[in-house]
């Protein structure tokens, strides 16, 4: 009787065992296949960053051409060359891969400079739709472009007070200005333009490409130095 428990206890036993070692040969098979597909989607967007020199340089011609600030226009897609691609692709309603594709070249060499909202004097405008800031001269040209990082309205804890994440709209001025790096409470702000209270216009490393923010304006950080240089105190500021 023991002898016949033991048997049948065995089979049972076993026929999980098989189910289990086909359920993970499939897995892997999926895997392998799904790898192997990955890496080609992957070698593709290699292809586009790295070995397309000429389309690179290109590209970042364009973006410069357009107002997008780059940084060095050298053929190298660097930190610059992505943030400006996102920020062209935010104005243009594009998916904000930040990837160099022929898509995006096609698209690059057919686009226009935009057009600012309010014309008249030298100001900053920021868009908060699509995340862009434009600075604007004298002429009512958008001489620079840059992707934007600003509130996404959600509630968050400070100094054990709630506070939203929320930046106001509006229009303002470049009331005060610190030079280098400034540490508060929810983090490191690089050159900061304040505007109003506590919201300043400032250099981060944290850059979402949808709203992410504690109500700050946040500028890549490569640009953040130059942008506080390029705008005097006194600056009109829109933001809607």
């Amino acid at each position: 009787m023991r002898s016949g428990i033991r048997q049948d206890v065995t089979g049972l036993t076993r026929l999980p065992c098989r189910s289990l070692i086909r359920a993970l040969l499939l897995l892997l098979v999926l895997l392998l296949l799904l790898s192997a597909a990955a890496g080609k989607g992957t070698d593709k967007t290699i292809r586009a960053h790295l070995s397309g020199t000429q389309e690179i340089l290109e590209a970042e011609q364009r973006l410069s051409l357009l107002g997008y600030w780059t940084g060095p226009v050298d053929g190298h897609f660097d930190s610059g060359s992505r943030h400006a691609l996102i920020a062209f692709q935010k104005v243009e309603g594009r998916q904000r891969t930040g990837k160099l594709t022929s898509d995006e070249l096609a698209a690059l060499r057919i686009a226009v400079r935009p057009l600012p909202s309010n014309n008249g004097s030298a100001h900053l405008e920021i868009d908060l739709q699509r995340q862009v800031l434009f600075l604007i001269d004298e002429s009512g040209t958008v001489v620079r472009i840059l992707p934007v990082c600003t509130g996404n309205d959600q509630l968050y804890v400070d100094d054990g007070e709630v506070h939203r994440a929320h930046t106001p709209r509006g229009q303002f001025k470049v009331l005060r200005k610190i030079r280098g790096f400034r540490i508060s409470s929810l983090g490191l702000l690089y050159y900061p333009n304040y505007i109003h209270e506590g919201i300043a216009i400032h250099g981060s490393w944290a850059m979402a490409v949808y709203p992410g923010s504690h109500g700050c304006i946040r500028i890549p950080m490569f640009a953040a130095k130059e942008f506080s240089e390029l705008v005097p105190m006194g600056t009109d500021v829109i933001v809607y």
